[in-house]
């Protein structure tokens, strides 16, 4: 059986994810799954799940990692046979811990309107960065621990894809180039 390809993009609020990840969709072919959008359209469509977490958004919290892990299994579970990118998810160690589990069986890119959300605020934003930096050491420990984590640096998106473009070449066929 061979494997498939799967990859978890991790950064502050802010920090390129997004770019970053189109170019790593568009380069690859991956099936790109982002939390923020997830929550954004589950909010919009005032499920269960919406309204709740836009209490936590509102307030720049991090939405439960219950509710994250569900939201985002039941993503998984349609994609089984598909190589994905998952941007936003998980924040936290429990986060990966349970999609580790599910996976072994237990704006500039675009050209849209730029648009200033409840949760991009600059209250929301310190508290959203605050949070994402006590909750990626131990992240990070965990991926490191068992051997699946790479990080790459740099202060802008064109000075980082073409490190990460590179280092999936070793691991997928590219659809295109870098840029």
């Amino acid at each position: 059986m061979s494997k498939i390809f799967k990859m978890v993009i991790l950064g502050g609020p802010g920090s390129g994810k997004g770019t970053i990840s189109t170019r790593i969709v568009r380069s690859f072919g991956l099936k790109h799954l982002s939390s923020g959008d997830m929550l954004r359209a589950q909010v919009l469509k005032e499920t269960d799940l919406g309204v709740v977490a836009h209490t936590y958004m509102k307030a720049g919290k991090l939405v439960p990692d219950d509710l994250m892990v569900d939201l985002i299994s039941s993503e998984l579970a349609c994609l089984n046979t598909s190589k994905w990118l998952l941007d936003g998810f998980p924040r936290t160690r429990p986060q990966a811990e349970a999609l580790h589990k599910h996976e072994k069986g237990e704006d500039d890119v675009t050209g849209e309107p730029l648009v200033q959300r409840e949760d991009d605020k600059v209250e929301s934003v310190k508290k959203r960065l605050n949070l994402y930096a006590q909750n990626t050491g131990p992240l990070k420990a965990f991926y490191k621990g068992i051997g699946i984590f790479q990080d790459f640096h740099g202060t802008e998106s064109n000075e980082i894809w073409p490190r990460i473009h590179k280092y999936l070449q070793d691991h997928l066929t590219p659809l295109s180039g870098p840029f």
